[in-house]
């Protein structure tokens, strides 16, 4: 028996339309659910603590001995910095830039670099800021059990 093009292509929109259908009814099902919404309330909460964390902490720490992760650490922390501050928000730029200050082995020249590339406020605003975020990345390192030991610095 040898279907007709118009069979065959009733038969697809009908079964389009029942997927459509299973699709909007367990759809519903699934918001009727009391529980539905306060699930939906956690994760995003928990996706929105995760992405501030992540972003106020600029990602998670590289193993300080990996001189390569560390400068990939280095690198994101300069271009996020620089993007932020372009974008205006200027407290997360400094913070970034100023965990790349913190991890940086070669402080003092990054810092004149800095100094003449940012305007003043702005400068004084990352050298307000550096000994609290170079407390926190400290702080970081210890608790997640990263230490710098004494043959690590150069």
């Amino acid at each position: 028996m040898e279907l007709s093009r118009t069979t065959l292509g009733l038969a697809v929109g009908i079964a389009g339309t029942l997927f459509v259908g299973y699709c909007v009814y367990f759809d519903q099902q699934r918001r009727k659910d009391p529980l539905y919404k306060k699930k939906l309330r956690e994760r995003r909460q928990m996706a929105q603590q995760n992405s501030s964390n992540s972003r106020t902490l600029g990602g998670p720490l590289p193993d300080m001995n990996d001189h390569e992760a560390m400068q990939r650490f280095f690198l994101q922390q300069i271009q996020l910095g620089e993007e932020l501050l372009a974008a205006g928000n200027l407290e997360a730029g400094v913070e970034h830039l100023g965990q790349a200050v913190a991890v940086c082995g070669q402080t003092q020249q990054l810092l004149s670099v800095l100094q003449q590339t940012m305007p003043a406020p702005i400068f004084h605003l990352l050298l307000k800021k550096l000994p609290e975020v170079s407390d926190r990345l400290r702080a970081s390192m210890g608790a997640s059990g990263r230490t710098l030991q004494e043959e690590d610095v150069e």
